[in-house]
């Protein structure tokens, strides 16, 4: 009986990562999630799934992890690199600190994971690589500076790297969701206004996080997200970018499409548009409370 090919997601514990690591045991893989709250993720090991504490910013949890899989496994098929999050600010008022953070989780903990499973990887001459990125790689997001840095990076990362590991076997796959319907955009558009505060760019805040809010409620299901990454983890020749969803091919294809300063506009009046929409929501649920 052949060996199941063997999976390890990270940033397993909600929102695309649980899906991911779902969608690929659904399609045949012996499936390892990891994440730093491992109790969110018993619904995982109630399906057959491996779960593990796995911080990416901790080199021995890494090494803790990988070398758990070598050992009961002896192969890692594909690493789905999905931990991350989003920091959202002003350049001139996110501290440095916080910004080092975001590159911490993004960039270098998706670096050193897959520095981590590289060996097992050349040695089987076999293996996949996925990098969960953003279209935010590819334009830009409202005050979004350090996150938008840190997908550009990824995106970069991923070429090169693309070009180095193909003499072993292994091949690097980017995924660039958009917007999802998920409690990731409340929480960046909160995290902008405890920022802002009362300072120059309380106004603009504002418009972001309405535009976060707003692309939110039109996001695609994680699930669409996952079936990318079963694709590009299955597929005999995979692309090299995959692109879920209408709303981030629409994204992409503006990018292409437009002039920077053309694509500054547009997203400069969908953030006001998005702020007097969101408005009009408050005010609208407050007058049908009162009556």
């Amino acid at each position: 009986m052949a060996q199941r090919p063997v999976a390890l997601v990270t940033g397993a514990s909600s929102g695309i990562g649980f899906e991911i690591a779902k969608h690929l045991k659904r399609h045949g893989f012996n499936v390892y999630a990891g994440a730093r709250r491992v109790a969110k993720m018993n619904a995982l090991d109630d399906i057959g799934i491996h779960t593990m504490y796995l911080d990416v910013t901790d080199s021995d949890s890494i090494t803790a992890a990988v070398s758990q899989i070598d050992v009961d496994e002896g192969r890692l098929d594909v690493l789905v690199n999905n931990a991350g999050y989003g920091l959202f600010g002003a350049l001139e008022e996110v501290p440095l600190e916080k910004a080092k953070a975001q590159f911490d989780v993004n960039v270098f903990g998706l670096s050193e994971m897959t520095k981590r499973v590289l060996p097992l990887m050349r040695r089987q001459r076999a293996g996949r690589v996925i990098n969960v990125s953003s279209v935010a790689g590819k334009t830009a997001t409202p005050l979004g500076n350090w996150y938008g840095a840190s997908k550009y990076a990824v995106e970069g990362l991923s070429d090169n790297l693309r070009l180095e590991l193909a003499n072993f076997g292994i091949d690097v796959v980017v995924i660039e969701p958009g917007a999802t319907t998920s409690a990731w955009a409340a929480t960046a558009g909160d995290q902008l206004a405890s920022v802002a505060q009362n300072g120059p760019y309380t106004k603009l805040s504002a418009e972001a996080a309405a535009f976060l809010k707003t692309i939110a409620a039109f996001g695609s299901d994680p699930a669409l997200i996952s079936r990318a990454v079963v694709q590009a983890a299955t597929a005999r020749r995979p692309k090299t970018r995959y692109v879920p969803g209408v709303a981030a091919k629409a994204e992409v294809f503006g990018r292409w499409l437009l002039s920077d300063r053309m694509m500054d506009s547009a997203i400069r009046q969908l953030g006001k548009q998005s702020l007097r929409y969101q408005t009009s929501r408050k005010e609208s649920k407050a007058t049908q409370q009162d009556n």
